[in-house]
Formats: C-alpha cells, sequence, structure tokens
C-alpha cells in the first residue's frame, strides 16, 4: 500500500492520452481547492422549459421568478461540438500529440456598487416582461452577487488547475459596471483573496442579508499569473458614454442622479424627469428605492455618500487610473500586463510571453473609444474602436512576432467582424462608428490576414460563446487564417468562463480546445441565487425563450494549419496532452477528481474495468485498488 506521499507523486506523472494511474488509500492526505469537472463537456445548466400560459411577470418580481418556474434548472449532458476546420481543405483526424498552453479566460464580470447613485437600474426594474436585454443591463437581480460569482469563478478555476495546471489566465475587460473605483477594487480584491465587504455608503443589511454580508474571497492559485484588459464599462459611464463632470460628481455625492427618461437618449445623463434609483440592500431580494419620475419626489432622494464610488475615468483619460490599480495587488505580476510605460502613455496595449519554454506570445489590444463625443450616439462609448497610433503598434507587434517565429494570440474586448451569434453566420459589425474609428471590422480582419503565425483572437463583450472561423482570403495559403472565439459573460446567464488548451497535432496542424465551465456554487448562497436569477431574467426579459431548454454553450476542438516554416519551429515543443488525476480524503475513503472516464484494477497493469465518466468519485471501500483516467 503506497504512502500518502508516494500517492501523490504517482499521481503527478502524465501519460499521453492517459491520465495518470494511482492507488487509494485511506492513508491519502486532503488537497486544497480540488472539487470540479472539465468544465460543459461532461454535464450543463440547463432550463427547464416553461408552459406557454405561464403568467407573465416583471422583472422586479424577483420572489416570483421561482414561484413560476422562470429560474427553474437541472443538469443534462455535456456539450462537445467535436473537430471544426477553418476551411474543408484542411480537414485531418491526426491526434494530438503534445500540449502546448493551457490557460483560462474571464470576462464581463461586471462587479456591480448596487447602492451606487449614478447607476440606472430604475430603467431595468420598471421594465414591463419582454422588455428585451438593453433593459437587463441597467437592471436584473444579478447586481446582488457579482462578487460573489466571480469568488466562485476563481475557487472552480483553482479547482481545475489540480486537473491540468493553467499557464496564465486573462481578463477579457468590463471587471467594473460603471468606471467606478471600488468596482474595480472589489475585482482586484476578490482575485487577491481579501476580505470583500460587497456594499457601500452604509452598508445596509450587513448583518442581516446573505448578499451583503462581508466574507473572505478565496483568491487565485499564486502560481497563476493572471492579466488584464480594458473594457468599455471600465471606462465609460453605463458602459456607453464618457463620464460627464455631472456623473463624476454624482457618482461621489449623495444626491441620486437625475437624468432623461429615455435612457439611450443623446447626452441621456444630461438630461432631467428621471431619478435612477439604487438597491436597498436591507431587503431579501434587493428591492429597488429612490428611482422614479422627478414629480413623485417632494426632494431629491439622497443616499450615503462614498468617496470610493469615485469614476477611474477623468477629463483627461479613460485609462490611467484604470492600469494604475492594478499595481496594488499581491497576485501576479505585478500591472497585471500593465507597465509604466503604459501609464505614461495613456495606452492599454501591452504584449506579453506567457511562458519561456514556448514561442508564444499574447497582443493585448485596447479596442475602444477613446475620444469623448458628446453628441454622438447613446452607445458610441460600447463599439470598437482602434485609432492610428493603436492600428500601428498592432501591426508592428504582428510583424516582430511573425518575424521572430511565435505563435500569436491576439486578446481584446470588443470582438472583430463576428457573426451574429452561436448559429446564425452573418456577420455582425462592431466598428462602426468612423468618427471614432480609422479601421473598419472588415479592413481588420484583411489586416490579420497577413500574419499567418495569428491562431487566435480571443475577445468578451457580447456575453456569449459565439466562435467565428476567419478562414484565409487565399485557399493556396490556408495558414492565414485564424479563429475568433468569445468568452461569456460572469454576469447573465450562462455565466461561465473558458479554459483553453494549445495543442501541437502529429500532422504539425494545432489544436485549439476551448471549453465553457460553470462556476461550481452551491444551491441558497448569494452566487447560487445568481444563477438562477440569471436563467429567470434571461426569460423575463426575452433573451431566452420559453421552450429553449440548451446550455448556451459552445466547445470545439478547433484546427489551425501553420506554415512549414512554423511547424519546424514547435515541432519539439509540449508535454503530454493528458489530465492530472486529483484526490481528497473523505472520512475513511477518498474523492476522485479527474478528466475523461475513470477505470480501477487490482493491480497496476490492469486488467482494467470501467468504473464511471461522472467526476468526482468516491471510493469507501477501505481496501487499496489501482485507478487511472482515459480520455
Amino acid at each position: 500500500m503506497l504512502s500518502a506521499t508516494v500517492a501523490r507523486q504517482t499521481m503527478n506523472r502524465i501519460k499521453p492520452g492517459i491520465a495518470s494511474t494511482f492507488i487509494v488509500s485511506i492513508l491519502l492526505a486532503p488537497r486544497a481547492g480540488i472539487g470540479a469537472e472539465l468544465g460543459t463537456r461532461q454535464q450543463t445548466v440547463r432550463p427547464v422549459a416553461i408552459a406557454t400560459n405561464t403568467p407573465a411577470i416583471p422583472p422586479k418580481d424577483v420572489a416570483d421568478y421561482a414561484v413560476y418556474g422562470y429560474s427553474a434548472w437541472q443538469w443534462g449532458p455535456g456539450e462537445d461540438e467535436g473537430r471544426l476546420f477553418l476551411t474543408p481543405a484542411e480537414s485531418t483526424s491526426a491526434p494530438n500529440a503534445a500540449r502546448l498552453l493551457s490557460f483560462f479566460s474571464i470576462s464581463d464580470v461586471h462587479i456591480t456598487d448596487k447602492e451606487s447613485p449614478a447607476q440606472i437600474p430604475i430603467f431595468g426594474w420598471s421594465a414591463p416582461f419582454h422588455a428585451g436585454a438593453l433593459f437587463s443591463s441597467a437592471y436584473s437581480p444579478i447586481v446582488l452577487s457579482t462578487t460573489h460569482v466571480l469568488d466562485a469563478a476563481v475557487k472552480t478555476i483553482n479547482a481545475l488547475h489540480g486537473l491540468t495546471p493553467f499557464d496564465f489566465g486573462v481578463c477579457l475587460g468590463d471587471v467594473a459596471n460603471n468606471t467606478q473605483y471600488n468596482e474595480l477594487r472589489w475585482f482586484i480584491d476578490v482575485m487577491d483573496g481579501q476580505r470583500i465587504t460587497p456594499s457601500s455608503g452604509t452598508n445596509a443589511g450587513a448583518d442581516t442579508i446573505g448578499y451583503q454580508m462581508p466574507y473572505q474571497a478565496a483568491g487565485l492559485n499564486r502560481s497563476i499569473p493572471w492579466y488584464q484588459v480594458i473594457g468599455n464599462h471600465d471606462q465609460f459611464w453605463a458602459g456607453a458614454a464618457y463620464p460627464s463632470d455631472k456623473i463624476r460628481r454624482t457618482v461621489v455625492g449623495g444626491e441620486v442622479l437625475n437624468m432623461s427618461p429615455n435612457p439611450i437618449a443623446t447626452n441621456a445623463s444630461e438630461g432631467s424627469g428621471m431619478y435612477v434609483g439604487v438597491i436597498d440592500g436591507t431587503t431579501p431580494y434587493g428591492n429597488l428605492i429612490d428611482g422614479g419620475p422627478t414629480s413623485y419626489f417632494l426632494t431629491p432622494p439622497t443616499v450615503a455618500a462614498d468617496p470610493n464610488r469615485r469614476c477611474l475615468t477623468t477629463a483627461f483619460s479613460s485609462t490611467t487610473n484604470y492600469m494604475g490599480e492594478f499595481f496594488h495587488t499581491a497576485s501576479l505580476p505585478a500591472g497585471h500586463g500593465f507597465t509604466p510605460d503604459n501609464i505614461a502613455s495613456n495606452s492599454a496595449c501591452y504584449t506579453f510571453e506567457p511562458t519561456t519554454n514556448l514561442p508564444l506570445k499574447v497582443i493585448v489590444l485596447d479596442d475602444m473609444a477613446k475620444t469623448n463625443l458628446p453628441n454622438a450616439g447613446a452607445s458610441y462609448g460600447a463599439s470598437g474602436s482602434i485609432d492610428a497610433a493603436r492600428y500601428a503598434w498592432l501591426t508592428n507587434e504582428l510583424q516582430k512576432g511573425q518575424d521572430a517565429g511565435q505563435l500569436m494570440i491576439l486578446a481584446c474586448h470588443i470582438p472583430i467582424n463576428p457573426q451574429a451569434d452561436l448559429f446564425a453566420t452573418n456577420s455582425a459589425p462592431q466598428f462602426t462608428y468612423s468618427a471614432i474609428t480609422c479601421q473598419t471590422d472588415a479592413q481588420l480582419i484583411a489586416t490579420l490576414h497577413n500574419y499567418p503565425n495569428l491562431m487566435l483572437l480571443m475577445a468578451g463583450h457580447r456575453h456569449g460563446s459565439t466562435v467565428t472561423p476567419q478562414p484565409s482570403p487565399d485557399p493556396a495559403h490556408p495558414e492565414n487564417g485564424f479563429w475568433e472565439v468569445e468568452t461569456p459573460s460572469l454576469r447573465e446567464f450562462p455565466q461561465q468562463f473558458r479554459i483553453w488548451e494549445i495543442l501541437r497535432n502529429t500532422d504539425k496542424t494545432i489544436s485549439i480546445k476551448t471549453t465553457d465551465v460553470d462556476p461550481a456554487v452551491q444551491p441558497g448562497t448569494p452566487a447560487g441565487n445568481s444563477r438562477d436569477y440569471a436563467i429567470g431574467a434571461a426569460r423575463i426579459f426575452g433573451s431566452v425563450a420559453p421552450d429553449d431548454t440548451t446550455p448556451h454553450t459552445f466547445n470545439a476542438e478547433l484546427v489551425k494549419t501553420l506554415t512549414p516554416a512554423m511547424q519546424n519551429v514547435i515541432a519539439g515543443y509540449g508535454g503530454a496532452p493528458g489530465h492530472h488525476v486529483a484526490i481528497q480524503a473523505n472520512g475513511t475513503g477518498a474523492v476522485i477528481h479527474f478528466v475523461g472516464k475513470l477505470q480501477s484494477a487490482d493491480a497496476v497493469l490492469g486488467p482494467w474495468s470501467d468504473v464511471t465518466t461522472t467526476s468526482p468519485y468516491e471510493v469507501s471501500a477501505p481496501a487499496a485498488k489501482f485507478y487511472r483516467a482515459v480520455e
């Protein structure tokens, strides 16, 4: 019988195609942070269908979400689209030969200060049934627990790190909902594992209401470096407009914002007629108070002022304060990608090389609007934008990576000419304001096709899992194609993040294996309630049809052709593509966490018998037995 130490050492030996073999005994010691399966390839969250005669309820009736079944869901089978190819000619069945890289991405966390006087919840709170996604972005009960959902995601990432160690992580923007300092600090502090007080002002309800109570965040495993991209909500009021003097005064003051009753009107924040309201943290379902037409109020409604709500964006810069805060962190690297040069130049564009033993670099592009256009449309700040300086920087970095023989990943917040959604393949341009961008979507894609070492464009922003093939325009050179993959939001259903593996195949192609992951949550906790609310809100606002029981996830292995030169460069790189197996003590037995199929045998050389495909698996018998996981 192996000792605990020997068992753990054995567990860390990886074989191609087969996860490590190990023996389970009652001597096994607990391993912290283990407790997740490899995402939605194994099981998925699926909404339960709603009867057609179900009463319509408004978004504000949160207690009725469960009563009428809007928030009901169940576990369903996993999802896997299999291998996908940019062109039919690139079809291959060659097996994976080695893993080159493993990482995670999170996006659109939208940490929300729900007591802030300058959010706009009244427009979603008072919206009718099936009002649309625009109104849900103003309010849904998801806003009660945004830090808790992030903390659950971090715990799940840590657990997955025990099965397949991550080389790095990246957040693709919109960590703050309303460009507020306290929202950004909550995000960084959750990632750092600090104690979180998830409310502002008077911290109402902190002693009695679950989503308001202070708690200790787990913090990302310190062995995983993480990097940051900037998004539109990180810079713009409500994610759409450059903060005016009025907004900057209101956000730290005590008077609730009085704005235009039409939130999509030009210069809506500068109007009047509607108090936007705040969430009452003393109520179990987060009721809205201090909101409505100004005619309802004899005097302006007020809240406790809080200087920590101050705008990150100033009259002079939308990026400097934001970037600077990432140097005040306990996790690595310092600045999380941003450097003193970024601060000095007021540019949120940078590159990094995630590992020293692989010729690969990540190019982080700030593709957001920067110019204050007070008379522009209400959503110009949420549109893609690149000026001449950033375009020159991008092409220079792409060329340097090409010349250096490096594989390249481009990470940005707003996708570039993606398809409309998961299954509608018509394009949905994002760079549409000619006054703020020097390049259109089509022009940018054409530029990117000039660099065959670019294999992946990662983005967020649209809160979905869309995968867009960007095949080469020249059939004779398929290596000029690349994949564009969007990471879903942790705010709205399906509330997921992505994990990634870059694999080298035996025929010298590259596979990008990407998987959506549901954060592991417990029923009745703030994060568990948020999952219910997310599903309910998606149906009540009309984003998900009543009979839609699909998980809204997309997992696939995306094949990319390389140039002959790059095939030779990476030929010797990578480790075995198997996964670790993790174990925990559980009373007199153990719990086994694995990826794929668990098998057992009485001797290390077999014969092997199938046990289960559902992880984790509990072993209660004290007798020694060998286990392995195979894919």
